[in-house]
């Protein structure tokens, strides 16, 4: 079986993530999306608010697990048997931060893949962090993040 880990902070989760997602779709039978906790980081969105509004965007889809992990994100690919890892680039930025930890997640799982795919154009520019500036600031963020987070994100 081949399984992905698509792993993120998902605070809050972006249309850019949901389409990573659903591409990616056809090349794995299971897609775990990792909700990964980091308490040293100072979120908008509580842990179990961030894996209830991303439950509620894959309710559909019945090869996407949501689970939440704590710790190294490769430990947690070898606690749910992923063979791969998917990330999402938006730049050469993302590039070279991607490229750096997939080489270094290689030699600590060389059986593990790092699969990387380039964002549509038009999602492109959207981020987490950019989402969270506009909550913060009480702005319409409904272009951004898909329906179904819509009524989580009442700040």
């Amino acid at each position: 079986m081949k399984i992905a880990l698509f792993p993120g902070s998902f605070d809050p989760i972006t249309i850019a993530h949901v389409d990573i997602v659903t591409r990616s779709l056809p090349l794995f039978d299971k897609i775990v999306v990792g909700i990964g906790l980091n308490s040293s980081k100072q979120n908008l969105l509580s842990p179990d608010k961030r894996e209830e509004i991303v439950k509620s965007v894959f309710a559909s889809y019945p090869t996407i697990e949501v689970r939440a992990y704590e710790g190294l994100t490769i430990d947690f690919c070898k606690q749910i048997n992923a063979s791969y890892m998917l990330r999402g680039i938006r730049s050469t930025g993302d590039f070279e931060y991607e490229r750096a930890i997939a080489q270094i997640n290689k030699t600590m799982l060389p059986s593990a893949e790092t699969i990387l795919l380039l964002s549509q154009p038009e999602y492109s520019a959207i981020s987490s962090t950019i989402v969270r500036d506009i909550l913060r600031n009480n702005g319409d963020v409904s272009q951004f993040v898909p329906k179904e987070a819509l009524p989580f994100l009442k700040l």
